[in-house]
């Protein structure tokens, strides 16, 4: 049967078009159930069983589910469990779901995939007996209930009439649906067996836990309780204020520091407009896109220079410490000088929950179901729970999700989700940073690995005949040790002209990640590879990142390589692009080709190609500089791990040789010359990397610490930055430039990702680099961007077609989104987990180390310590501090008796783990030298930053190595054995 539609449009062009939509219906989709005789179902599709048992105290007679968009919305973790089995999911509701929530969607497919769940997919769009058309003046959330209804009513009927002819037992429908007009209807109306998602859940008796995972939505209005929060705003009100220019559009950043603080970012405003107070948060959590309305001029204020800890406490005390909170906070920040916009939250346009990670505070109140969960992310509020095995998860990170957060509750409501491992438990931990880094870290699906090809892998004659062949080129990779994701490799040669090619050979993971597949939407949703101390995160399986893609020594491979003939100066006088086989000579780590440059014995090809490009990449890395390209630093470190405990056992500082700079400079010159050919052939779609120039004030803190040590800095240009940082040294302090270019990275904006044809081509401009254009090519086997680009330069040299996903700019500039999303949670997640590893390597033992002065604040001192990376506050004031201390605003000094500290100045510090907080363990830093006496040290790592000058909230926030390494990527994350 065929139903359509003919719609009549006119085009951009002003021309009459006819659009015909047509709706085939069919009449031989079959049912799914084991016990059906009427369906002609094919052995695999009787996914339902034939007599499903009942776990249920209230239905008793055996029984499908079939459930509405919402309980899948809300009740994803439930179903999840193995408990629920024999249920219907009608193709109405899939629809939606993907329309509302990929990721639930991507949870549910994950159930329907797997056949021991027993979840049937029922295509009842396309069902001539269970299709229905929108009727007049009915909305669509109507019409998709009504159609849910109406497929439940056809399996009753239907499964009826087949019990009935086969005299098996009857099986009920149950349709589940928290909508209690829906509900009703199914009743009254079509006779249908229904109840709520919580009354199933509750009459499994046998399986109590599963109540804790539901999430509540219909809570009891607590009349005799003040509401907390002012009400939100109605979506048409906050549209409306936002056109009219009252109202304001962004996203909200919580404060670590301060539960009583945030900022709104907002395009329009150079500053972030600061939020303070709890009724003017009103329920605004991390992430959330927010509606904020600007207060008046002369109640603008600055951020607080205090940290505030939210603590659970009875409503009598909870009042008196919310008073005394408000009012130190208006105090502390009435004494700043420079004032920023301000404002309060009046509504939320759309929330980005997630699931967190954390611990339950123990309950004073025994037998109690009800308690507040700790999140382990310092920047989302307090949680709110019910769970009858707390005393199982006191000693246990646990997983939880927020259902609502109603007026009247100082805190949001969720649910508990599952349980993570014991806690500081290193697995666990691991865990716990890449959930609350959005990492996806689960294992590929079956659907991802059956696109993999099949062993053995085997290159074929007329692979051969289309690509180059350069087998017999001296070719070498240079990695750092321990490294199975080969990406790329390099080779150098002299001409007959007497000019040098040189050739950079990448991966050809495009050759196996096709356009569409399964594999394909895994690794953009992926976005990059994910490289923790002891472990990585791949972005593609195994057997494509460490095996058939890497360009191991002695094995051939698929490569696309880029050729260039360079004269003796390093100067390009021709290009060329193709894909290749190769055959590497040798996998050598950077310490391995330094010492074969290093041998005037060693006079092999090998050895011949890498001192050509060394002294071909000290040329290319002068000009760069020369031409404004910035040298910044971090503190890195590399730990050594214990083979058979997996636990640092030794820290040191990365060194860099000359053959690192070596292998970045060409992978740089490869970037900028691929990003320039495919620019030119496609000027609207090409997929390039850009760094913003960061405005002047981000310059604010160097200019002002440089200015104290008796230098004047020029930041009005990449170039003149790079010549103030080259001459800005002092010989009694040879790591006093190390961290001026430690505090230059800090002003740096993040890189990213973008699509020409969305920007200008002064916004190309890459300031880190001095690139007028840039993107990555260089190492696809790690990054989704670079498969992009393996993909159009393909197209650009006839290598490869196009297709249609490949030249759309908006939907590209939703996977960029995507790309600059991934990118900076997976650096997140390998600082979190340096960070990690340092506290498993300070437990049970301390150290005195050498560290620096970085800041000098009112109240503290912030400490840097290059062996390890780290750096830390100590504070100047406080318990158990019977030294005074003066500070002098003018010279940014602290002085204590005859002791003065100043920025950059040497110190001994003592580094211990204080673990008296199970949740937020933190590196204890203990003044050793200079010796002050009464002076007893209590500080924490990494949680705060003291800032006497204002600035954006990011700003103040902005991890220590946010925009380090913000060119080549070649290797930028710490590239580590597999373990």
């Amino acid at each position: 049967m065929l139903t359509n539609k003919v719609f009549i449009r006119k085009n951009k062009r002003g021309n009459v078009l006819k659009i015909i939509r047509e709706h085939y219906l069919r009449t031989d989709l079959w049912c799914g159930s084991c016990c059906c005789i009427i369906c002609p179902h094919e052995k695999h599709d009787l996914i339902l069983a034939e007599n499903p048992p009942s776990k249920s105290s209230i239905f008793k007679e055996p029984h499908y589910l079939m459930v509405d968009t919402n309980v899948i919305l809300d009740q994803i973790d439930v179903f999840e469990e193995d408990v629920i089995s024999n249920v219907i999911i009608v193709q109405t509701v899939i629809d939606e779901v993907k329309h509302r929530s990929s990721a639930i969607y991507k949870r549910l497919r994950d159930i329907l995939t797997n056949p021991a769940r027993k979840f049937y997919t029922f295509v009842n769009e396309h069902h001539r007996d269970t299709y229905i058309e929108r009727e007049q003046k009915e909305s669509s959330n109507d019409r998709n209930d009504r159609a849910i209804r109406k497929a439940a009513l056809w399996y009753q009927n239907h499964l009826n009439k087949s019990t009935k002819e086969s005299k098996k037992p009857k099986i009920t429908i149950i349709l589940l649906t928290d909508d209690a007009e829906n509900r009703r209807k199914a009743q009254e109306e079509d006779k249908l067996v229904s109840c709520s998602v919580q009354t199933y859940v509750r009459s499994l008796s046998e399986h109590p836990y599963l109540q804790d995972k539901l999430c509540i939505k219909e809570y009891a209005s607590e009349s005799d309780k003040h509401p907390v929060y002012p009400p939100h705003l109605t979506v048409v009100q906050m549209h409306e204020g936002i056109k009219s220019g009252k109202l304001y559009q962004g996203s909200f950043v919580a404060s670590r520091e301060n539960f009583l603080e945030g900022s709104v970012n907002v395009e329009c405003f150079e500053k972030f407009i600061l939020v303070q107070g709890r009724e003017a948060l009103n329920r605004a959590i991390d992430g959330d896109t927010v509606c904020v309305e600007l207060l008046p001029e002369n109640e603008w204020t600055c951020p607080s220079e205090i940290v505030l800890e939210d603590n659970e406490n009875d409503p009598i005390v909870e009042t008196i410490e919310e008073d005394e909170n408000e009012k130190i906070l208006k105090e502390s920040a009435s004494k700043k000088q420079e004032k920023q916009p301000t404002g309060k939250i009046v509504g939320i346009i759309k929330r980005k929950w997630r699931q967190y990670c954390g611990i339950l505070k123990p309950n004073e109140i025994k037998g109690t179901s009800r308690h507040i969960f700790i999140p382990a992310e310092r920047k989302i509020p307090r949680v709110r729970i019910e769970t009858r095995q707390a005393e199982k998860l006191y000693s246990k990170r646990i997983i939880v999700a927020i259902d609502q957060w109603p007026r009247h509750s100082r805190y949001p409501q969720g649910h508990f989700v599952r349980a993570l491992g014991p806690l500081g438990d290193k697995e666990t931990e691991n865990e716990v940073l890449l959930i609350e880094h959005d990492v996806p870290h689960s294992k590929f699906s079956q659907e991802v690995l059956n696109c993999l090809p099949s062993l053995p892998w085997i290159i074929s004659e007329q692979d051969y005949k289309e690509r180059v062949d350069l087998r017999k080129i001296a070719i070498c990779s240079v990695d750092p040790p321990g490294c199975t994701d080969i990406d790329d490799a390099l080779h150098s040669r002299l001409l007959p002209n007497g000019n040098i090619e040189v050739g950079v050979h990448i991966a050809d993971v495009s050759h196996f990640i096709r356009p569409g597949t399964a594999i394909d939407k895994e690794a953009a949703s992926r976005a990059t590879t994910v490289y923790l101390v002891d472990k990585r995160i791949d972005m593609v399986p195994e057997l494509l990142s460490s095996n058939l893609c890497s360009l191991r020594g002695n094995v051939e491979r698929f490569a696309f390589s880029c050729i260039w003939e360079l004269d003796k100066n390093a100067n390009i006088i021709a290009t060329k692009f193709h894909k290749s086989v190769i055959k590497s000579k040798a996998a050598l780590t950077y310490e391995e080709a330094q010492l074969i440059i290093d041998d005037k014995n060693k006079n092999d090809d090998i050895a011949k190609s890498l001192r050509r490009l060394n002294e071909l990449a000290k040329i290319l890395k002068r000009r760069r500089t020369e031409n404004g390209a910035l040298v910044l630093a971090s503190p890195e470190i590399r730990f050594h791990i214990d083979s058979e405990t997996n636990d640092p056992i030794e820290v040191a500082v990365k060194q860099l040789r000359e053959t690192n700079s070596m292998v970045e400079e060409f992978m740089l010159l490869a970037n900028v010359s691929v990003a320039e050919k495919i620019e030119k052939e496609f000027p609207e779609h090409a997929m390039l990397r850009r760094h913003p120039i960061p405005p002047q004030t981000n310059f604010e803190p160097l200019i002002k610490a440089v200015r104290h040590q008796g230098f004047d800095i020029d930041t009005s240009s990449g170039k003149h930055l790079a010549i103030s940082l080259d001459n800005i040294v002092k010989d009694d302090n040879p790591y006093f430039n190390t961290m001026l270019r430690i505090l230059a990275t800090r002003c740096m904006l993040q890189a990213v990702y973008f699509i020409s044809g969305t920007l200008t081509r002064s916004e190309f401009f890459h300031y880190g680099l001095a690139a007028p254009i840039y993107t990555h090519f260089t190492s696809p086997i790690r990054r989704y961007a670079d498969i992009i680009v393996h993909r159009l330069l393909a197209a650009c040299i006839g290598a490869d077609s196009t297709y249609a996903d490949l030249l759309d700019k908006t939907k590209n500039s939703l996977l960029c989104n995507n790309l600059n999303y991934r990118n900076r949670m997976a650096q997140y997640a390998g600082r979190a987990s340096v960070a990690l590893n340092t506290h498993l390597f300070f437990r049970n033992r301390s150290e005195e180390v050498e560290g620096y002065v970085l800041f000098v604040r009112k109240n503290a001192l912030q400490i840097l310590v290059p062996k390890y990376g780290l750096e830390g506050t100590i504070y100047l004031s406080g318990k158990n501090i019977n030294a005074k201390f003066i500070y002098n605003e003018e010279n940014q000094s602290q002085q204590c008796e005859n002791i003065v500290f100043h920025s950059f100045d040497p110190v001994i510090v003592r580094l211990s783990l204080d673990s008296t907080n199970v949740q937020h363990e933190k590196l204890v830093f203990e003044l050793v030298k200079p010796f002050i006496e009464g002076f007893s040290i209590q500080s924490n790592d990494n949680v705060m930053e003291i800032d006497e000058t204002p600035q954006s909230p990011t700003m103040k926030r902005k991890p220590m190595e946010e925009a380090v390494a913000v060119g080549s990527g070649k290797k930028a994350g710490n590239k580590k054995k597999k373990k």
